[in-house]
């Protein structure tokens, strides 16, 4: 089975769901392929070093309301073990980190490239969107630059565009079932089985419409 996350590696609730669904496929037990497509929350964005609390307040309306929202997402992520600290995290550009993702995705270490630079964001306070910072957590990944795959970047963010998609993360099962949001492990694994029983009898289907068939023609 086939399942695409569209994520932004400056999103929080997109680290949330990054976890998630890894624990969702362990607990799966089935065969499934993960892909990782880009999102950019702020397309414009660059990196300037600017502390992300104080683009969040500028962004947001005030210090006590950013205050309120970071520390319910923290307090989320500490509880699936992931320590978010929007105190050290900077404002970022991600086209350059997704296109690191994306070559990393040909040599199936997407999902370890993505959790390093989530990790880097939230948790490190680097800026990954600094080409220095996105060469040292690639070398550090394993992960050999080739410079490649900005087109590609750019193909797969037209794709999310034409398909809709308008917040993240967002996961896409076999290209046809989609679910919104970081949601809970359990209901990411009934959406596998579901996905899995719905493909299984989708393919019964059309192999018992096919009996009778032969050549160009079809018995009655």
């Amino acid at each position: 089975m086939k399942v695409e996350i569209f994520s932004d590696v400056v999103c929080p609730w997109c680290y949330i769901g990054h976890h998630r669904l890894q624990q969702a496929v362990r607990l799966f037990e089935g065969d499934v392929e993960v892909a990782h497509r880009p999102f950019q929350l702020d397309p414009d964005g660059v990196s300037t070093g600017e502390p992300l609390l104080r683009a969040l307040e500028r962004k947001f309306g005030g210090a006590g309301q950013v205050a309120q929202m970071t520390a319910r997402v923290a307090g989320v992520a500490a509880e699936d073990g992931l320590d978010l600290r929007f105190d050290r995290a900077l404002q970022a550009g991600t086209f350059e980190a997704h296109r690191l993702i994306s070559l990393a995705g040909r040599a199936g270490r997407g999902a370890a490239m993505a959790e390093r630079l989530f990790r880097a964001h939230f948790t490190d306070g680097l800026d990954v969107g600094d080409p220095g910072t996105l060469a040292g957590l690639a070398a550090e990944t394993g992960v050999e630059d080739t410079g490649e795959g900005a087109e590609q970047v750019r193909a797969d963010l037209a794709r999310a565009h034409a398909l809709g998609v308008r917040s993240v993360p967002l996961f896409l099962f076999e290209e046809k079932y989609a679910v919104s949001g970081a949601q809970p492990v359990e209901t990411l694994v009934a959406a596998l089985r579901e996905v899995e029983a719905r493909t299984a009898q989708e393919r019964a289907t059309q192999e018992k419409a096919g009996e009778g068939c032969d050549g160009d023609a079809c018995a009655v």
